[in-house]
């Protein structure tokens, strides 16, 4: 399955964990709305608030009722260890069969990764 062939949801998901592991929205800091949000993707409210949803059955944000949502203290180091786990345990497995496969240079390829 594609990247875009995900869920709407799982898409907005991963936007949500880019801001935050890039340091858009760090620890603490309040998240959109679900209504801001949607209208700014498009997207269902619903499905924005199942977007959500993922990251508070992880822990990842808290909500304060009548207030919003928070990204949860620490939460950029749990992101960070378990995004890290998916991409070696999920996807890295596969792009270094390609890499072997096509016979890449293990160097080169660390220099245009760091360009």
């Amino acid at each position: 399955m594609s990247h875009d062939d995900r869920p709407v949801y799982l898409r907005l998901r991963d936007g949500i964990a880019a801001s935050i592991l890039e340091g858009k929205v760090k620890d603490g800091d309040a998240l959109p709305s679900v209504r801001s949000l949607a209208a700014e993707h498009g997207a269902n409210p619903l499905t924005v608030a199942k977007a959500y949803q993922t990251f508070q059955d992880e822990g990842l944000i808290v909500v304060r009722r009548g207030v919003g949502m928070f990204v949860a203290e620490g939460a950029t180091a749990r992101l960070l260890a378990a995004e890290r786990k998916e991409f070696l345990d999920e996807r890295w497995p596969a792009i270094a069969a390609q890499i072997r496969r096509l016979d890449l240079d293990a160097e080169d390829l660390v220099e245009r990764a760091l360009a």
